[in-house]
């Protein structure tokens, strides 16, 4: 069964990690794909014939989601090419760990500026075509951070947790209009950017976890996919951890 066959879904920062599984997930489901990249252009172009290979449209762009203006102009290009958009997925972040006592004000606020601000340029760029077609479904990407903090990223837990408020809000505000907005919080994901780490370090995170593992990016899709399908059309305004077990 595919989930969200016919769908047109816009994922940000998808060129590696789990952006790039949501966007696999969602085309085997049938979606097709619109999706942003900051600088990888080679990952991009590898993914967007990747995925075209599964028989759905894709495109991949280079978009920056902390630009307001570049949120709007991105929304009217994706809104030519594929008609309407059904789904939104607000992924693009980035980290700049440190103690608050050597953390910049710079570091604060770059945090604040691609991780939260970019939810509020994404979203509100979209909201016109979503009112418009009466139907959306926003899925925005926090992290277990942000809904239990963590020492060294005052910034990160910041943005993320600023990001539930946000989605709670819109979950009020555009709920008469079909339009759903959803938060997950994933918990530890082994991606690229965790293969550089202390296997020991790592091992010891793995046993802390109830299910013993940590997750992979096809474990966050597939949360994104039902919260994007019709599956959960009564579902809004809600966080998802999906980190096996941590925060139980």
């Amino acid at each position: 069964m595919k989930l969200l066959e016919g769908k047109n879904a816009i994922i940000t920062g998808a060129s590696r990690g789990i952006g790039k599984g949501i966007a696999e997930v969602f085309a085997n489901h049938g979606a097709n794909v619109a999706f942003t990249y900051s600088s990888s252009v080679e990952a991009a172009e590898s993914l967007e014939k990747e995925l075209t290979q599964k028989g759905i449209k894709a495109k991949a762009y280079k978009s920056n989601a902390a630009s307001f203006e570049e949120a709007q102009k991105l929304i009217e290009d994706v809104t030519k090419d594929f008609s309407s958009i059904d789904i939104l997925v607000n992924n693009a972040g980035i980290t700049k760990d440190n103690l608050l006592m050597r953390m910049s004000e710079e570091d604060f606020d770059k945090v604040i500026e691609v991780n939260l601000k970019s939810i509020f340029n994404m979203t509100k760029a979209v909201q016109r075509t979503m009112l418009k077609q009466r139907k959306g479904s926003i899925v925005n990407m926090s992290s277990v951070v942000g809904v239990k903090g963590n020492a060294g990223q005052a910034n990160y837990a910041a943005s993320k947790a600023g990001m539930i408020g946000f989605s709670k809000s819109v979950a009020l505000e555009l709920g008469s209009r079909n339009i759903r907005c959803n938060v997950i919080a994933p918990g530890f994901i082994e991606t690229e950017m965790t293969d550089k780490l202390d296997e020991k370090t790592v091992e010891g995170w793995r046993k802390a976890i109830p299910l013993k593992r940590g997750g992979n990016p096809e474990d966050v899709a597939n949360a994104c996919a039902f919260l994007g399908s019709d599956l959960s059309a009564y579902i809004t305004g809600q966080v998802l951890n999906v980190d096996g077990g941590m925060l139980t």
